[in-house]
């Protein structure tokens, strides 16, 4: 097994689960709605059935550890690997909660730093009916990570460096790779909204990248092109494996020997979608890790996904890879 750092965020997920009070508002689910009042009174803003200023009863409250840093960090300790969390938190219960979630999961958080922030949180309002959410995030300590020394790499000496996003600091990114990299270490990326929309400086970056990460709207961003082929050859001018997925239509990956086309692992009925980027690509290089076998690790990823939107949480469906997993669908593109 490997040594596996995992480099990214630490949050406190609260849960707000419910069955009729959230449904999004037609064809207009991603749009703020303001309806004045009849009363000529101050505007009031709308999220599906709910009216700021009302008060509604919840079905279900349920209070997880999320962030993409913990969340791949639990994929790789399950799994079996030596896991490692890189990351901030507060000095308060979410910071508590936080340590003890990595400390039942078998997680080393010894190189954890507590800052002078709240730890971050998210309020993730759940449609049970559909599976659609809201999140609603305060950073808090996860929102800047210029605190953190990349020496402290020096004293765990990782096989493997898998890196979420940093919320846009690719100065700290950029001192975690090239130390990670001083010590033969391979490194698999995952960034975020606030990496890719600073395109020059994060293409710059992959020259240290083993692996790339990204979804077809990120991709889009960061090289021409429309169709999932294109995008991947143009990417792969930047890092040799690079895989691009693509929601419900599934996935295209390749490790420069191979091209891989495929669709979904299982069609099961969404629970809650976070944590699914997270489960995806750190499935893949906790079974790639272990096994070096390219294939393999791309179904082990999918499954790992469809098994974690299938339960409420980001960490609840992570498997531990003596699963017994079925075929798929993939096509190998010549």
């Amino acid at each position: 097994m490997a040594r596996i750092v995992s480099l990214g965020s630490a949050l406190q997920d609260i849960y707000l689960v419910d069955h009729d009070d959230l449904v999004p508002t037609p064809d207009l689910s991603h749009v703020k709605i303001v309806i004045p009042d009849k009363n000529n009174t101050p505007e009031r803003l709308v999220l599906g059935k709910i009216t700021v200023g009302t008060k509604i009863d919840i079905d279900k409250v349920s209070y997880q550890v999320g962030g993409g840093g913990t969340n791949s960090a639990t994929t790789f300790a399950r799994f079996g690997h030596e896991s490692i969390f890189v990351g901030n938190i507060g000095h308060d219960i979410a910071g508590e909660a936080v340590l003890a979630c990595l400390d039942k999961e078998g997680i080393d958080s010894s190189f954890v730093s507590t800052v002078r922030k709240s730890t971050g949180c998210s309020v993730i309002l759940l449609d049970k009916k559909s599976g659609e959410r809201t999140i609603l995030t305060h950073r808090g300590a996860s929102a800047k990570f210029d605190n953190l020394d990349a020496n402290l790499l020096n004293d765990i000496y990782p096989d493997w460096l898998y890196a979420t996003s940093l919320h846009g600091d690719i100065d700290t990114l950029r001192r975690f790779f090239r130390k990670a990299k001083s010590l033969g270490a391979r490194i698999m990326f995952n960034p975020g909204n606030l990496e890719i929309e600073q395109r020059q400086k994060l293409l710059r970056l992959l020259e240290y990248v083993d692996i790339l990460l990204v979804n077809k709207r990120e991709a889009s961003h960061l090289v021409p092109g429309e169709l999932l082929p294109e995008l991947l050859t143009k990417l792969r001018n930047y890092v040799k494996t690079v895989i691009i997925t693509d929601g419900q239509m599934g996935c295209i990956a390749s490790d420069g020997k191979h091209t891989y086309r495929f669709g979904l692992y299982e069609d099961l009925k969404v629970v809650d979608t976070t944590g699914a980027g997270d489960a995806f690509g750190s499935g893949f290089l906790a079974a790639y890790a272990k096994s070096n076998a390219f294939l393999d690790s791309l179904v082990f990823a999918s499954a790992n996904s469809t098994s974690v939107v299938n339960k409420l949480g980001a960490k609840t469906g992570i498997l531990t890879g003596r699963e017994i997993l079925h075929q798929m669908p993939i096509q190998e593109i010549q």
